[in-house]
């Protein structure tokens, strides 16, 4: 079973502005948890790495 796990910086008191990951066999599950049943996206590890560092560094206007 796939384990997913919401974001430490999702926005909003109510939570409800959240993302999920997942590690994946092909790479990363990013969804919306709102709507688990929805489907996601698959990014390779090495794309993901890349976006989490472009987000660290504020180089992605993420408000």
């Amino acid at each position: 079973m796939t384990q997913w796990r919401k974001s430490s910086h999702s926005s909003g008191d109510s939570g409800t502005d959240c993302v999920e990951v997942a590690a994946l066999v092909r790479g990363v599950g990013v969804r919306d948890s709102k709507d688990p049943d929805g489907g996601h996206v698959t990014i390779g590890r090495a794309s993901f790495a890349a976006l989490l560092v472009r987000a660290k560094a504020g180089a992605l206007d993420l408000r």
